[in-house]
């Protein structure tokens, strides 16, 4: 990926987590762009399928494109969140410092990037206290 390319990917999500909305500035960890869908899964390395994804997500996400709804009962296979096709504030809100799925979409992304894990709640309590999240 070219400097561009990252640095366009970067300024489009206003160096934030398209996923949990982590600001880039807050997290101690370098960000990364990710395969909205992977090249695994022959996604290309262009600008319409790159997100912009904080190490956690990024980590946990990898190649995953589907999960199984946590809540559902049918156990069918959901998409994972999409940056380029879908709205935030439709599949996702804030509790607090816990992100919740206001959709199936939503509450599979929120498990399968485990964004509510312990360390990154407790990342977010810290940062609500200071003020500065969510932004």
């Amino acid at each position: 990926m070219t400097a561009s390319l990252r640095s366009r990917v970067r300024q489009r999500a206003n160096d934030r987590c398209e996923y949990c909305q982590m600001p880039g500035v807050l997290d101690t960890l370098e960000f990364h762009w990710d395969h909205i869908i992977a090249q695994k899964h022959r996604g290309l390395t262009e600008f319409s399928n790159l997100a912009w994804s904080c190490f956690a997500c990024n980590n946990q996400k990898q190649s995953d494109i589907s999960g199984i709804d946590p809540e559902g009962k049918s156990h069918n296979i959901v998409r994972l969140f999409h940056p380029r096709e879908d709205i935030w504030k439709e599949h996702f809100e804030w509790n607090g410092a816990t992100l919740e799925g206001k959709t199936a979409i939503g509450r599979v992304t929120i498990y399968v990037l485990g964004i509510n894990r312990p360390h990154r709640i407790a990342l977010r309590q810290l940062l609500i206290a200071e003020g500065v999240f969510p932004a």
